[in-house]
């Protein structure tokens, strides 16, 4: 089995606690809580992470940023200032680096009424403001994804019915902070391939899914809704799915039955050659409790990682 993708830790909200679980290779099933952080008494939790030794968390509120040990102190803070009170329609981000020593944070200013949207640099262990970039952008949020071999990190700010910008951050030697964006306002990312190689989109009118390469984020190749045999004015192509494994993603196809009831359908694409194969099995509340890690298993809602060993897939399809 190859190594899970660089998230080894990831993060669940719940009862007002933050949990941090670690990929071990091999476990499956319900995972346990590796280590649990209480942030401050008032905090309403936007987005969190937790470094790979699990002694530090990082988590937004809409109104800042806030830094923990495991025992609970106080690292330290950084307030997004002037306050806002605008309570919808903006959900601070962050993201940990690959080595766990700086936080990523998106500030969708604009939409909090505090002015343009920012990226903003801290160091993980001081709370010093490394690098600040307006991005030009007005999002109500975005998702970082941190590649997994150079530890760029790619950003996916989304503006709502105005589409999603996709920037890539990189860090010089001298640790300033460059931006590219990629030139489409209409796709959403996905996912990061484990090697980093190649990452997937989907159009922002879910009409199409589309995999480029990294870093340049030129077109591999393009699937529309026909491609996996559906009618495109009844099915459309969800912002969900991502890398099973290196050579096989999952495209996740929408629609509504006749009693207008949702259904999600899960399938499996060779990434290597662009060919659609048959679907795998999932069991989800909704499409977006599907989390790929890259190395043949998934995580559901609980967290719960299963495999496809434990999964049904259409038998058309090869287990390799």
């Amino acid at each position: 089995m190859i190594p899970a993708r660089p998230l080894k830790v990831i993060t669940r909200h719940r009862d007002g606690v933050i949990h941090a679980y670690t990929i071990e290779s091999g476990a499956l099933g319900t995972l346990e809580p590796a280590a649990v952080f209480r942030p401050a008494d008032g905090d309403e939790v936007v987005a969190s992470a937790v470094r790979p030794d699990l002694e530090r968390v990082v988590y937004t509120t809409l109104n800042g940023i806030v830094c923990l040990t495991r025992a609970g102190d106080p690292v330290w803070a950084s307030d997004f200032e002037p306050h806002s009170d605008v309570r919808h329609g903006h959900r601070p981000g962050c993201a940990l680096s690959l080595d766990g020593r700086t936080a990523w944070v998106y500030r969708p200013d604009a939409m909090a009424g505090r002015g343009g949207g920012d990226q903003v640099v801290y160091d993980v262990d001081t709370g010093a403001v490394l690098a600040r970039r307006e991005l030009e952008t007005v999002g109500h949020g975005a998702g970082h994804h941190v590649h997994p071999v150079d530890g760029s990190v790619y950003l996916d700010v989304g503006e709502g019915q105005d589409g999603s910008v996709v920037f890539r951050g990189t860090t010089g030697a001298d640790g300033s902070v460059e931006f590219v964006a990629y030139p489409w306002w209409d796709r959403c990312l996905i996912d990061l391939a484990p090697g980093g190689e190649q990452f997937m989109t989907v159009d922002h009118g879910q009409a199409d899914v589309a995999f480029h390469r990294h870093p340049d984020g030129d077109v591999l190749f393009t699937l529309s809704v026909e491609a996996f045999g559906y009618d495109p004015e009844e099915t459309f192509v969800e912002w969900s799915g991502g890398y099973l494994t290196p050579d096989t993603a999952v495209v996740v196809l929408g629609g509504e039955d006749e009693d207008e009831e949702e259904w999600f359908r899960y399938h499996l694409v060779d990434v290597r050659t662009g060919t659609v194969g048959g679907e795998i099995a999932v069991e989800v509340t909704n499409p977006y409790e599907f989390v790929p890690l890259g190395d043949g298993s998934w995580l559901t809602g609980g967290p719960v990682r299963r495999s496809r060993a434990t999964a049904g897939t259409d038998p058309a399809i090869p287990r390799g």
